[in-house]
């Protein structure tokens, strides 16, 4: 017995030496260093032949592209010598993106890329040959998204807002528009609101046969624009673009397909309505017809419209009608059969998979039918199977599925939870198998088609040994049923997820302050399954200061089907706010927490959501800080603003009983009101107003401004600086 005691007492000491050893994270090494990176597989594109596939090796000056066996991946090798290759300007190729040609002939690389609008920009594009190792720049100045046409002998590109094409075999170029004009006319590439809402920028689409490119023409002359300031200049500038507001003018959006044979150009006739939007546009596989994704400003009738590319006339294909919203997605195929096609939808209750025949006739569903699917990558055409990816065992987790054709056969391919993010061999024979959890970097893993594991292509073992010399905690999930206090709500009383952080060294006699985290916007999550990053690690090291950190996904989140998701309709902002309330109190009434201590946090829609929780949930938040947020939806984008809110003119309640700007006088806690003065998503104008409707409602509050720094506030020292503020801000006021 007192042998057993000495050594449960050595046990306990050394455990308790380990504990005492281990470090606690600072701010200067998360957001000022690079030794928490994650390591990834970058570049993976499968080759045409399903055998091998190629990556992207990066280091600090040059770039390697490496081919790879999938049966044997210890084996690689260089596909190109670019170390000797150099760009137009005589300096070496660097680049982070690149595509083949369809033969594998050529390969089209990005260079000296320049931003033009958030997720675009303009680069001197270079095309590699393989066969003669020849490198040449495709064009004259810089283009943007530069394509192959699917025989390999063309590339489309947009250069100064008109749609040009390179035959390389003739290297002869040919402009196929003449009257783009900055903030008047684009060819071939969208405006900012299609671009930011409907996240596509590649207005241009090769036919199969490649004889005909077809594309969409935004004439944005009756867009008002808006103009942001910029320093750092002895006289300030202004940058100008086109933005369209909630219930503003939009562009008009016409499309057109050019005939490379004939040089003939024709119109394709989908309507005379201004107010209509071209979403998406996708051949059909047999090349008979240009088929355009149509939806209504109000964006609940969506149209599948099949266009002949001869006479420009059109036949519906499709329609789907919604008492709320429809959102535009990639999940159209058309089956090489040329009778069916692929279509997701939500207006079952979940997002699904389903078949339809070229009549617009529903077939069958496909896909699982439990949870929503959030990523259909393909159809193996040859044995009939489906590869999606889909909510599941819980909203959190991202699991891969596949399913025949027939809708039997359902499995889940890689066993586990967790966010798997699957890139499937060209004839799906192979999986590279991106896994992380909540409390696990990424994994790369190699597994067959069938979900054999072969090979860990990155474990981030450095990282794992540099994170277990730190004290961390361990993320956990948690449900509660939410109470709405004596304000009440309409509609479900849902019951809500979210994540909790503790203290490494948790004491449940204790009472700990509570800092929240929210985003909260339609369809987006933070209670997720996955790695966090170095945000991650910034929630541990206020951990490690004695808090508890939580995050809530409120009514409007996704990945819990329709009715959760489109249940704030027309209110932005009530039931969302009513949540998080309702998690506060939740919070407040667990014996380890103080309820005298929460607080929020949230970066744009979270901005707006700690924005209305520390005014409209004055009695229960005592700080909160809202970074770039939307303070009034009359100052966001038309295309975003009105698919969840319709106008202003026809909700003007709606947008003004869930201002913050309209509920600062409710304020009694302490807030913090952080903003890029070059924000072009949500516009500096949003502090501003916030600013003034503080001021008047004589309420003391907290600003910062990041001068010349967009939506993401990042660049040089801005992060570290931008996190060392709010994390003072909350062991001064939480």
């Amino acid at each position: 017995m007192k042998r057993f005691c000495l050594l449960l007492i050595i046990v306990i000491a050394s455990v308790q030496g380990k504990s005492q050893s281990l470090k606690n994270l600072t701010l200067q090494e998360i957001w000022a260093g690079s030794g928490f990176r994650t390591k990834s597989v970058q570049g993976i594109r499968s080759m045409k032949d399903g055998a091998h596939y190629t990556t992207l090796e990066q280091t600090e000056g040059s770039t390697r592209l490496l081919k790879h066996s999938y049966n044997e991946p210890a084996q690689s090798s260089q596909i190109f010598p670019l170390e000797k290759a150099t760009s137009s300007s005589n300096a070496k190729i660097i680049f982070d993106t690149y595509e083949f040609s369809n033969d594998e002939s050529k390969i089209l690389v990005p260079t000296e890329f320049e931003p033009v609008y958030r997720h675009s920009g303009k680069s001197a594009y270079m095309v590699l040959d393989l066969q003669s190792g020849k490198v040449t720049a495709l064009s004259s100045g810089k283009q943007l998204l530069a394509e192959f046409s699917p025989d390999g002998k063309k590339v489309a590109f947009v250069r100064e807002n008109n749609l040009f094409i390179k035959d390389l075999e003739k290297n002869q170029e040919t402009q196929i528009t003449n009257d783009g004009k900055m903030n008047e006319i684009i060819n071939g590439s969208t405006d900012w609101v299609y671009e930011e809402e409907f996240s596509y920028t590649k207005a241009f689409f090769w036919s199969p046969d490649s004889k005909i490119l077809a594309w969409f023409k935004f004439n944005e002359r009756a867009v008002k624009e808006y103009s942001m300031p910029t320093y750092g200049t002895l006289y300030p500038g202004n940058y100008t673009f086109k933005y369209p507001k909630a219930g503003e003018t939009n562009s008009t959006v016409t499309a057109w397909v050019y005939h490379t044979v004939s040089a003939k150009t024709t119109q394709i006739q989908t309507g005379t309505d201004a107010n209509q939007y071209l979403a998406r546009g996708e051949w059909t596989s047999t090349g008979d017809a240009f088929c355009i994704t149509r939806l209504n400003r109000h964006q609940n009738h969506l149209e599948l419209l099949l266009a002949n590319p001869v006479s420009g006339a059109v036949r519906l294909l499709m329609e789907e009608k919604s008492p709320s919203y429809i959102e535009p997605h990639n999940n159209l195929r058309f089956l090489r059969d040329g009778k069916h096609f692929i279509w997701s939808s939500e207006l079952g209750g979940f997002n699904q998979l389903y078949l339809y025949d070229m009549k617009g006739k529903l077939v069958r569903r496909l896909s699982d039918g439990r949870a929503d699917v959030t990523n259909f990558y393909g159809i193996n055409e040859q044995n009939g199977s489906l590869y999606y990816q889909m909510a599941f065992p819980q909203p959190w987790d991202r699991t891969i599925h596949q399913v025949k054709l027939n809708g039997k056969g359902q499995k889940q391919l890689v066993a586990g939870d967790g966010h798997q993010r699957a890139e499937f061999s060209s004839n799906f024979s192979y999986l590279i198998l991106n896994r992380t959890s909540a409390n696990e970097p990424l994994q790369v893993e190699l597994y067959t088609g069938d979900g054999k594991k072969l090979k860990t292509l990155e474990s981030n073992e450095a990282l794992r040994k540099k994170l277990a010399e730190y004290r961390l905690s361990k993320n956990e999930f948690f449900s509660f049923k939410a109470d709405y206090g004596t304000a009440g709500t309409s509609g479900t009383q849902w019951e809500l997820n979210g994540w909790m952080l503790k203290p490494a060294d948790f004491d449940p006699a204790k009472k700990y302050p509570v800092f929240m985290t929210v985003y909260g916007g339609p369809g987006h999550n933070t209670v997720e399954n996955s790695w966090g990053g170095n945000n991650r690690l910034w929630y541990e090291l206020l951990a490690q200061q004695g808090y508890i950190v939580v995050s809530v996904d409120n009514r409007g989140t996704g990945n819990r089907g329709e009715a959760f998701k489109k249940c704030t309709y027309l209110q932005l902002g009530k039931y969302e706010t009513e949540d998080q309330m309702a998690a506060a109190r939740y919070l407040a009434s667990l014996p380890y927490v103080d309820g005298s201590r929460i607080g929020i946090q949230g970066w744009s829609y979270g901005g707006y959501m700690s924005s209305l929780c520390i005014t409209k949930g004055a009695e229960l938040f005592k700080m909160a800080i809202a970074v770039a947020p939307v303070t009034n939806w009359r100052y966001y984008d038309s295309i975003y603003t009105e698919r969840f809110m319709r106008t202003p003119e026809e909700n003007s309640s709606g947008y003004d009983d869930n201002s913050p700007i309209n509920h600062v006088s409710r304020l009694k806690g302490k807030y913090l009101l952080i903003h890029g003065t070059a924000d072009d998503n949500v516009h500096f104008q949003n502090a501003v107003e916030m600013t003034s409707a503080l001021i008047k409602a004589n309420k003391q509050f907290d600003l910062f401004f990041y001068p010349d720094k967009n939506h993401g506030i990042y660049g040089g020292n801005t992060r570290f600086h931008l996190y060392s503020l709010m994390t003072e801000y909350i062991f001064k006021n939480l």
